[in-house]
């Protein structure tokens, strides 16, 4: 990084401070915890000091530069905020007081989030040893203008982040409102004032079966291993196949349980908020069938469109109906058969929910869109506040 300042080494303007104190048992005490990539110091935890094993502990000032013996390489270090002034770090960490006459604490917070300092510190010491030692630290450079040029930098550089801080802070709330996008319209579709029609029973029009029980012994007669489905294969909407496991089944009960394409999988129970969580099965694994903590509800595909059924099952109506309905714990919630086959589902011409299930459709694909679109605007912004301290540190700000 080319700078127009003179670059002395941080033990100009940095102090090593080693001192100790003993644990009192009796006390509560503060710990850190650096975020490594020059992400910052934050709050551990409170713990008493009957609890901390090594009785010896290093005590912080707020504006200090701390450094983690062993994670300094991967960004291990930063400044110790006013609200941890006075909480303690072991023996594993350096503490460097910095000279105030000569050096801004803002001006090297900002520094050591640079590749040029960060490559410094991966530079110094051995591939096979990543700790560093104090004498490194204060052995790497850095640019030193006069102080009020300092300071200067510093407000200047905290603007223009004020204003990236800004523009994500407008971006989630984009994301929010695009997320909201498809629940809205999904309540004005499908809720019941709006579907002036018969409705039906899903057990009416449906055969719902719940799938094999793991863990079953002395099964007797010939068997066969078959990919299946957990409830972590099953998500909202879609499916996680990432990691599919096998189990042995006697060879006449493969059609009992087998999936055949459109079958809609719900999952029986888990958190309260996922309740009347599925999608719908395409055949994309072979022979595979699924466990019993995931339902298999099958239709008439002249009758009723799946994806139609599934979408309405895990509308607002839907998960109003199955939290209900079902049987809670203090963090888990489940359904069982009779109360899935008790759902109700308007009774609608298949042209129709064929229309509707193509809106919806069109509507997620520009949602997805959008996301895209903001995910590529993200990128973008995190990509700012590193050129904004380039170019600070070129002394072209």
């Amino acid at each position: 990084m080319n700078h127009p300042w003179p670059a002395v080494p941080l033990g100009e303007v940095l102090k090593h401070r080693k001192e100790f104190i003993t644990i009192d048992d009796s006390q509560e005490y503060k710990r850190c915890r650096i975020q490594l990539h020059a992400k910052g110091i934050v709050l551990r935890d409170l713990i008493e000091g009957a609890r901390i094993k090594t009785k010896e502990q290093q005590v912080c000032r707020a504006g200090e530069f701390l450094v983690a013996e062993i994670d300094a390489k991967v960004g291990g270090f930063g400044i110790v905020p006013e609200g941890l002034d006075g909480a303690i770090v072991s023996s594993h960490y350096f503490l460097f007081e910095i000279d105030q006459l000569k050096l801004d604490k803002g001006f090297l917070d900002y520094y050591i989030r640079t590749p040029t300092f960060r490559d410094q510190v991966s530079a110094r010491g051995t591939t096979n040893y990543a700790a560093i030692r104090p004498r490194q630290v204060l052995e790497y450079s850095i640019p030193l203008p006069p102080l009020p040029e300092q300071r200067r930098i510093v407000a200047k550089i905290e603007a223009l982040a004020a204003r990236v801080g800004e523009a994500n802070g407008l971006r989630h709330r984009a994301i929010r409102s695009t997320e909201l996008i498809l629940g809205s319209a999904l309540y004005s579709i499908l809720s019941p004032e709006r579907i002036s029609t018969e409705y039906v029973s899903l057990g009416e029009i449906a055969d719902i079966k719940a799938g094999v029980t793991l863990g079953r012994i002395n099964l007797r007669g010939p068997l066969i291993s078959l990919p299946y489905l957990r409830v972590a294969n099953v998500q909202d909407g879609h499916l996680d196949l990432s990691f599919v496991k096998e189990i042995e089944i006697l060879e006449d009960e493969k059609e009992k349980w087998l999936l055949q394409d459109g079958d809609i999988l719900l999952t029986e129970g888990g958190d309260w908020d996922k309740l009347g969580r599925g999608t719908v099965w395409r055949n994309e694994i072979p022979n595979c069938i699924h466990q019993n903590h995931i339902f298999r509800v099958r239709v008439n595909q002249l009758d009723y469109n799946p994806y139609f059924l599934c979408v309405f099952i895990g509308s607002p109506y839907g998960k109003s109906y199955f939290q209900e309905a079902s049987k809670q714990t203090t963090n888990l919630a489940s359904i069982n058969q009779r109360q899935l086959k008790a759902f109700r589902i308007p009774r609608l011409p298949i042209n129709e929910q064929h229309r509707i299930v193509a809106y919806l459709d069109g509507l997620q694909a520009r949602v997805d869109a959008l996301k895209k679109l903001q995910g590529q605007t993200a990128a973008e912004l995190d990509a700012l506040l590193p050129a904004i301290l380039d170019r600070a540190f070129k002394g072209e700000l």
